[in-house]
């Protein structure tokens, strides 16, 4: 590969070249033999098109958030309305869409195959996986259908509890079975990887992707019973009257502030671990290179997993909290920022002197390492003691944690679904509106979200419609950036859905990636591998594969 090289994409020849006619896709027909599978990609693509559908749900309540945020004065929707579409945004967006986004869907067509196994542990539990998600989207939608919620995602007591007289058991309802989702997924993951290596596949072989995803299954597991104790705990408040969280009754309502961010802080990490995964990939790949400090990104990824559970007390700075036990998880906060910033120069390093490329993945890899990097930023000034306390409930938050999980978990979503999209469908998309998606949605995302780090700064509250008229000049940016943003994310589903029947072959590897899933045939069979391969190199070993492609004669079909 020659450092001035533009590509390293290698299509077989388009004439010749046909799909295989045997895969997972074409292996059965009918309905019910996708809705009753057994087959971890036919599941990863059946979580695709639903989290899909419940982004672009998602993504019209921040549509008509920003509408409203046009104009200083509540002109679109009355009050309370407002207030339902930001808690239905909220909900379905981290619920849904970001905490299922890459474990579900490419965690789930990925893992077995990069370790050389033919499906995941339980491949029962992970169809269930499918159902319990799909029962608390139905939920939220009733919720949606029969008036909405309008409690805000964190369902904060008393006003969930004993105020409002909207739908918040239903909602609550769908996060509790959702939960249980998220849950079989992470338990699935970690016993096939502890189980169901490939011989020689040994831990420090593996795939960052999958040690990404082994430290977010570990929270998903420990974590998300914490948040339904509390959900439930709130739906009996509200409906006996219990007390748990009442000072009336004895009860305290900072015990649900502790519950929920104990398991909503880790949730962080839980949609951002598995992206940071993608991103290993893509950059070893698209700059020939193995990642600089494996071993170092690989615990990382564990010590962010770890870390992630002593800090959330970090969301309770002004809720009255012990100015010492605030001073302790200041500390702890800033330690997280340590395996975070690991990754972000490991992956400048795997840069430094590698064969570049820009392709698709690569630049949404790019756009990640930038917006998240601005997202840990500002994260830091949160977590001084001094600075939250004028920034806190502001918009400097939701620029924060838009940069983090949306700049980042969505960018590197989008890189890992461009990534892998020949392998899962055995097709290429077109690679300049691909490019031209990726550099819209960049551009997008920063005249949103920018303008509300400083309208934050300067003191807007979030989740109010009406704001004095000086701030209207950058609402009216970020509204503007918004739809420039909405361009960004609906070209790629146009796109990616025309490649299904019009997209040029795409061949084994395309890439030229050394992961055991581009050494098998795109689509894959249903059983992965017709032997299971034995492993004898390391993982990003591009010399193996070199050595493999001179002696290898290709077929396709």
């Amino acid at each position: 590969m020659s450092a001035t090289s533009t590509t390293i994409l290698n299509l077989p020849d388009q004439s010749t070249a046909t799909l295989p006619k045997k895969n997972y896709i074409n292996n059965e027909h009918g309905l019910l033999s996708w809705l009753l599978t057994g087959d971890h990609k036919r599941i990863a693509i059946l979580y695709l098109i639903s989290i899909t559908f419940f982004f672009f749900i998602g993504g019209a309540f921040a549509g008509l958030i920003r509408l409203e945020l046009l104009t200083p004065q509540p002109d679109l929707v009355a009050s309370d309305t407002y207030n339902k579409f930001f808690t239905m945004h909220g909900i379905i967006m981290i619920f849904l869409f970001l905490v299922p986004s890459v474990p579900a869907t490419l965690g789930n067509f990925l893992i077995p195959i990069m370790l050389g196994a033919k499906d995941l542990a339980f491949p029962k539990i992970n169809l269930l996986s499918w159902y319990l998600y799909m029962a608390g989207g139905t939920f939220t939608l009733a919720a949606l259908v029969l008036g909405g919620v309008d409690t805000g995602w964190t369902f904060t007591t008393p006003l969930s509890t004993h105020y409002l007289n909207t739908h918040v058991i239903t909602a609550a309802t769908a996060i509790f079975i959702a939960g249980f989702s998220s849950i079989f997924t992470g338990l699935n993951f970690i016993v096939t990887i502890h189980r169901m290596r490939a011989p020689g596949m040994t831990w420090f072989r593996m795939p960052l992707f999958v040690w990404s995803n082994y430290a977010a299954s570990i929270l998903m597991v420990l974590g998300t019973p914490v948040l339904a104790i509390a959900i439930v705990l709130v739906a009996l408040e509200r409906t006996f009257g219990i007390g748990v969280f009442d000072p009336t009754k004895g009860g305290d309502p900072l015990l649900f502030q502790h519950l929920f961010w104990f398991y909503s802080h880790p949730a962080v990490y839980i949609m951002i671990l598995p992206g940071m995964g993608v991103i290993s990939e893509v950059i070893s790949t698209f700059s020939r290179k193995r990642v600089f400090g494996y071993t170092a990104v690989a615990f990382s990824s564990v010590a962010i997993a770890l870390f992630g559970f002593f800090v959330w007390e970090h969301h309770m700075f002004i809720m009255g909290v012990s100015n010492y036990s605030a001073l302790v998880f200041s500390l702890l906060t800033m330690l997280v920022a340590v395996p975070s910033a690991i990754k972000i120069f490991n992956w400048a390093f795997t840069l430094q002197q590698g064969s570049i490329t820009f392709e698709t993945p690569m630049l949404y890899a790019f756009g990640f390492m930038g917006l998240f990097t601005i997202g840990g930023l500002t994260g830091v000034f949160l977590g001084s003691l001094g600075m939250d306390i004028h920034l806190t409930e502001t918009y400097f938050i939701v620029a924060h944690f838009h940069f983090v999980m949306v700049g980042g978990m969505l960018m590197a979503f989008l890189a890992g679904i461009h990534f892998w999209w020949p392998k899962m469908t055995g097709r290429m998309y077109p690679e300049s509106l691909s490019k031209l998606a990726a550099v819209i949605t960049f551009i997008g995302f920063n005249l949103t979200f920018l303008p509300q780090f400083i309208l934050g700064y300067l003191g807007m509250p979030r989740r109010y419609h009406a704001y004095p008229p000086e701030y209207q000049v950058l609402n009216v940016l970020s509204t503007a950036g918004a739809t420039v943003l909405g361009v960004g994310y609906l070209l790629p589903m146009l796109y990616l859905a025309w490649s299904l029947k019009y997209g040029a072959i795409a061949g084994n590897n395309p890439w030229q990636a050394t992961g055991l899933e581009w050494q098998i045939q795109s689509p894959p069979l249903t059983e992965n591998f017709i032997e299971i391969p034995i492993v004898d190199h390391e993982a990003y070993d591009y010399e193996w594969l070199e050595h493999k492609t001179k002696h290898e004669v290709t077929t396709v079909g």
